[in-house]
């Protein structure tokens, strides 16, 4: 496995694998590595002949509240992780890298960035769509893995792929969940033993719903007592929405079909990230 720091090194190791015609997947990721960043690795190994995986706290991605300093880093325990899944290229760019002095341009992208995550963090798909764009055009993948527990990024990631002409095919993989539930985040460790006994309780909440309204049962009345349960059991909800998946717009009123339940609740200083598929009725 080759772990490369500057650009000129990892475009010299693309180069190489492009000459030998082999197909390059594609996982980025911020570190502090799980069994589903590990997932989606594996599937970048079915999609594609080499996989390349980025590690890079991006700070664009952070808002003036949101503490860079403390989101978790484990390089050496990363990439022990790494080699065990077979990854053949881990890219660590410096901030100084990805960003050097004088850099003044950003991705900002409507439509599906807008309200949800893009509401509650300002700027953080800026971010996010800068950085994936310049790691798309620095690894020159062939297709790109992203978890679909992101669903918002994963919307806003294929928007501006689709929007820039970008050469390289985005892959969605399922949310990877702990035995009881709970979807694989490196915030997880953040969270006390209490309240990492009760953030199961999100994904409960959202199944019943979900269950409820493909029943029939009107969505606004079921979401609300969803909502009403979460705050009583100690969550701080930020919203439970039901949207069409690709756009994020409100799904619309009577209307039947695949439906998309975003959730985003705090447990302390701890924000849980959920969303799950919802087959509707209609009427």
């Amino acid at each position: 496995m080759q772990v490369i720091r500057d650009l000129a090194g990892l475009r010299e190791a693309t180069a190489s694998l492009r000459a030998s015609g082999r197909r390059l997947g594609f996982v980025p990721t911020m570190g502090a590595l799980h069994r589903g960043h590990l997932a989606l690795v594996e599937e970048a190994r079915r999609q594609a002949d080499a996989v390349a995986v980025s590690i890079f706290v991006n700070p664009l991605q952070f808002g003036p509240n949101e503490d860079l300093s403390r989101y978790p880093r484990d390089e050496a325990g990363d990439l022990e992780k790494l080699r065990g899944a077979g990854c053949d290229l881990v890219w660590l760019p410096s901030v100084e890298a990805m960003y050097p002095p004088g850099a003044a341009t950003v991705i900002v992208v409507g439509g599906p960035s807008e309200g949800f995550e893009g509401s509650a963090r300002p700027g953080h798909f800026r971010g996010m769509s800068t950085v994936c764009t310049k790691l798309f055009n620095q690894t020159r993948a062939d297709v790109a893995v992203f978890g679909e527990k992101d669903w918002q990024q994963l919307q806003v990631v294929r928007r501006v792929v689709a929007d820039l002409d970008l050469p390289v095919r985005i892959i969605g993989h399922e949310t990877v969940r702990e035995e009881d539930g709970l979807a694989f985040s490196s915030r997880n460790q953040r969270l006390s033993p209490a309240q990492r006994a009760l953030a199961p309780m999100l994904a409960r909440v959202m199944r019943e719903a979900i269950t409820a309204m493909g029943r029939g049962a009107e969505p606004d009345a079921v979401l609300g007592q969803a909502l009403a349960e979460l705050l009583q059991a100690g969550f701080a909800p930020d919203y439970l929405a039901l949207v069409e998946p690709a756009t994020l717009r409100p799904w619309p009123s009577g209307a039947g079909g695949e439906a998309r339940l975003l959730a985003a609740a705090g447990l302390g200083d701890v924000r849980l990230l959920d969303n799950m598929a919802a087959i509707l009725p209609g009427r």
